[in-house]
């Protein structure tokens, strides 16, 4: 397909939409080191989801697919980006692994499958889209809501147990509580 012309409305329509997609990667950019806050602005947003949800009494279905949506995303943020039992099963080329097994081993940070910055982007698109949602009467299904909260649960418990066995058997944690930080002065 040819390349639209610069006098065509569809030029002028592509160039004013890549420039507010640059303003927002610029405010997306600039947001990056305020980890608190933008977890704060999430959290926010999705307290006046579940007020949606609990007040207008429907919309579960949307709710229940958010709430699968954010636990697959929960557990890409907290698994290694290289699976240690695939490599331990295939070995990788170079003959290292990514994560160590012995103490004598050198030791290989924690990288996640999911960055914190990108699991906090998807999990705030997620839940606005799903607020929006929940303004339409066309995602409002009926069902009886305490199947999904019993189903997602049930789910969360097996999943979160076998990530769980999953960490304790190649010995990593994904998080850096009571690590020592050190500040400049």
């Amino acid at each position: 397909m040819d390349a639209p012309e610069p006098d065509t409305p569809f030029a002028a329509v592509t160039a004013q939409t890549s420039k507010y997609g640059r303003i927002f990667q610029a405010y997306l950019d600039k947001s990056t080191p305020f980890v608190t806050y933008r977890w704060a602005g999430t959290a926010t947003v999705f307290v006046l989801f579940a007020l949606r949800i609990l007040l207008a009494q429907g919309w579960y279905i949307v709710a229940y697919s958010l709430g699968i949506y954010l636990l697959n995303l929960f557990l890409a943020f907290i698994s290694p980006k290289f699976d240690p039992s695939l490599e331990q099963d295939e070995g990788m080329e170079d003959g290292t692994s990514g994560l160590p097994t012995k103490e004598e081993e050198e030791f290989r940070p924690f990288v996640r499958r999911l960055p914190e910055f990108k699991f906090w982007y998807s999990t705030t698109k997620a839940i606005s889209l799903s607020f929006v949602c929940s303004w339409f009467s066309i995602f409002d299904l009926q069902v009886f809501w305490p199947v999904l909260v019993l189903y997602w649960l049930i789910l969360l418990f097996l999943t979160m147990r076998r990530q769980i066995q999953h960490m304790i058997k190649y010995r990593y944690v994904p998080f850096t509580i009571g690590k020592a930080r050190y500040q400049n002065k």
